[in-house]
């Protein structure tokens, strides 16, 4: 037993209490994915919907409202850790792994396996932490009104459902289902929100008459119930701190350049190497990481939020503990924390124009980052995934497939030319998208719109790839 590999094989004892669900052992036709699709979405949904048992309030402060709709996230329900367990286990892996700090071989069942587990039971390790971080903060009511008893029936109740989601996702990927259930939740999630700020007919009042929280409902009362229309049309369009017109028509415009980008694409010849008359094509799109560049700059800058605000709390006064961020209360917001200092103030967004204008070197850094952060993951995260020019090569090679004017030993060079370039340039493509739906405010965050439309986009085109393979089958 090779002493490689001795960090995983730490992880062997546990794998029989871990969750699994057994991969496919036959074809799943495209009606039944699309119910399992389904039943995983509609547990999700009913837990979003579902309230905690033995908490006390939900009232106070709320560490991570503006990051919610990314991470899948209700507060005060068993789906208040939302993916940020898995994600963050998975991100650690995947880079200890493309690091080589822990060494795997793809190749090898029992290794595949290993880092499967290890990758669960860090989730679950991080579900427990996460869990009693926010109980010990008070985010349920005081730890002394809650009781022994009742901090751990929440705990419980939150690892379990980190669990669950864990079980979904691998109940997605394991063949079951269409797309992975970490992208289906988060989909489901910001799409959500975006309608619910389009259509929601709960009344607010801020100090100007109660008004709908929904733009689109918010316009037609306004233009019913003024008599001045273009006051009316005015304040619907740029009302402050409730959504209005212009935040909705910014999303609408984000989400059109978004599938306008998702064509962008280097096609390349192959034919096989065997059979010359069989000929194919590899596409290098610009987005070639996808979503995945968002993902992970999300899950660090929670994680960096996260443990910033537990430690200004208890530790405000420290410099170290300001230098990675200051917080205070939202004027706007009752129990609502926002940054306001140090680095969780630059890895986040201005809050408005008003803001950006007040501190333009806010807006800078945090364009820098974005694309900086976007650009950097995507490359990392083409070395850990399997998806570099070498691994392309490798899996062309072992198809028998070759580029017609090429050498079969430059194969690589001349992937090489495109994939890190795609990687790259699409990273900073989606963090520049990111930052301008931002800037103009669209519904949901620019993290949030970009998330939804790319993962809609995949799942309308694993759709069509498993519709058009099924259909292959019965020779049509």
């Amino acid at each position: 037993m090779s002493g490689e590999f001795k960090v995983l094989h730490l992880v062997r004892p546990f794998l029989p209490f871990l969750p699994e669900v057994e991969s496919a052992n036959r074809k799943v036709r495209l009606s039944e994915k699309l119910i399992y699709t389904l039943f995983a979405l509609g547990i999700f949904l009913v837990c979003s919907q579902l309230p905690l048992y033995g908490i006390h309030s939900t009232t106070g402060a709320d560490p991570f409202y503006w990051i919610r709709v990314i991470i899948a996230s209700s507060r005060g329900t068993v789906m208040e850790l939302g993916i940020s367990p898995i994600v963050t286990s998975g991100m650690v892996m995947q880079l200890l792994a493309g690091s080589k700090m822990i060494k795997v071989d793809n190749n090898v069942s029992e290794d595949r396996a290993l880092l499967n587990g290890a990758q669960k039971l860090l989730g679950i390790l991080i579900a427990v932490g996460q869990a009693v971080a926010y109980v010990l903060s008070g985010m349920y009511g005081p730890v002394g009104q809650l009781g022994v008893g009742n901090a751990i029936l929440i705990i419980t109740q939150l690892c379990f459902a980190a669990i669950i989601v864990m079980c979904l996702d691998e109940l997605l990927q394991k063949g079951y289902g269409l797309g992975s259930g970490i992208s289906l939740l988060i989909a489901t999630n910001i799409c959500e929100n975006i309608i619910w700020k389009a259509f929601s007919p709960t009344t607010i009042n801020n100090g100007r008459g109660a008004q709908f929280e929904g733009a689109l409902i918010a316009l037609v009362h306004l233009l019913i119930t003024r008599t001045d229309k273009i006051r009316a049309l005015r304040e619907a369009f740029y009302r402050q701190d409730l959504p209005n017109v212009t935040n909705l028509l910014a999303t609408v415009l984000i989400c059109l350049i978004v599938i306008y980008f998702q064509g962008f694409r280097v096609v390349l010849p192959v034919r096989s190497k065997g059979n010359r008359g069989q000929q194919g094509s590899y596409p290098i799109k610009l987005f070639y990481t996808s979503n995945m560049p968002i993902i992970l700059q999300s899950a660090l800058v929670f994680n960096v939020s996260f443990i910033s605000q537990l430690l200004y709390k208890s530790y405000g006064g420290n410099f170290v503990v300001n230098l990675l961020g200051k917080w205070k209360e939202s004027g706007h917001s009752s129990g609502q924390f926002i940054p306001v200092g140090g680095l969780a103030y630059y890895v986040t967004p201005p809050a408005s124009l008003a803001n950006m204008a007040a501190d333009p070197f806010h807006a800078l850094l945090y364009l820098v980052f974005m694309l900086a952060a976007c650009a950097l993951l995507s490359k990392t995260w083409i070395q850990v995934s399997g998806s570099s020019a070498r691994d392309v090569a490798k899996q062309l090679k072992d198809q028998n497939m070759v580029m017609p004017g090429h050498r079969e030993s430059n194969l690589e060079k001349e992937l090489n030319r495109y994939i890190p370039t795609a990687a790259a340039f699409g990273g900073m493509c989606i963090g520049a998208l990111t930052v301008l739906a931002d800037f103009m405010g669209a519904i949901g965050s620019g993290t949030g719109i970009l998330l939804a439309v790319t993962i809609i986009y995949q799942y309308f085109e694993t759709y069509e790839k498993e519709r058009g393979s099924e259909l292959g089958l019965f020779g049509l």
